[in-house]
Formats: structure tokens, C-alpha cells, sequence
């Protein structure tokens, strides 16, 4: 597997995202699926994934690690947001970006999601597990095993 991180950094292919999603439901709505007052579930899932994503990349950097996507690790982070989930960073921009397409509340948004998903776990995720590995060996393949990708 190629372990080069692309270049385009996964916040910005999350704004690219909202974007999109901003587009869609304004030129392409399918079906109203949400209505007033319940759109505003969507503010709950954007703060929660907004706190979860800076959070975790403060509680990083605060433990003296990088939190770029590809930079060398010095340490392999289990305890805080990271002891529930391998990768709360993503976890947290997806969030929002499920809040805010509750928020606009029509079908189309909802298609950026799984989109975004793959993206991030695909050229992101999976090479950077393949970067922990041969960086840490044992214990990151330890850390893998009773920590889940994203949640269980």
C-alpha cells in the first residue's frame, strides 16, 4: 500500500465538503426530510464535532506530537478522545458534517457524507496506520487491537 499522505489536507476537503453540501441543497433539494425546529438537532453535531476535532489535535500537540496528517509521530497517544477511537480528528469532521446536513435538512447533502468518509479512509487512515506501524511496531499494533478506528 502507498503510504504518501495526499497533500490536500483532510479540513480542507472538509470545507470542500460543506461547500458541496451547500450547493447541492440549494440547486439540487431531494425531499425534505427535516423540518423546523428538529434542523436544529444539527447545531447539537457540530459542536460536538467541532470540540471533539480540535480537542483532540490540542490534546495531541499538547503531549508534544504532531497532529498533520503523514508527520512522523513521536509518540502513539492512548488516553484522552484517543482511548475511544483511533482517530477522533476525523470522527470530529465528520460529525459536522452529519450536523450540517441535518441542518439544511433535504436529501442531497446527506451524499457528501459517505463521500468524505471513504476519502479520509482511504488516503488518509489506512496509510497513516501503515506510518504507525512501521514507526512504533508492537505496541502500536497492541493499541489497534483494543482501540477501535472510529467507534464501536
Amino acid at each position: 500500500m502507498n503510504t504518501s499522505i495526499p497533500r490536500i489536507p483532510p479540513p480542507v476537503l472538509f470545507l470542500v465538503g460543506i461547500v458541496v453540501m451547500v450547493l447541492l441543497n440549494s440547486y439540487f433539494p431531494i425531499g425534505r426530510w427535516l423540518h423546523y425546529p428538529w434542523r436544529y438537532l444539527g447545531i447539537i453535531f457540530l459542536v460536538l464535532g467541532f470540540s471533539l476535532g480540535l480537542g483532540s489535535g490540542l490534546y495531541f500537540r499538547r503531549l508534544g506530537t504532531n497532529p498533520r496528517p503523514g508527520a512522523k509521530a513521536t509518540l502513539i497517544v492512548t488516553t484522552g478522545p484517543f482511548k475511544y477511537t483511533r482517530n477522533p480528528m476525523y470522527l470530529g469532521l465528520t460529525t459536522m458534517l452529519i450536523g450540517t446536513a441535518i441542518l439544511l435538512g433535504t436529501f442531497s447533502p446527506v451524499l457528501v457524507i459517505p463521500i468524505f468518509f471513504i476519502l479520509v479512509q482511504t488516503q488518509f487512515v489506512l496509510r497513516e496506520e501503515k506510518l504507525m506501524e512501521q514507526w512504533f511496531g508492537q505496541p502500536y499494533l497492541e493499541y489497534k487491537k483494543k482501540t477501535p478506528r472510529w467507534l464501536s
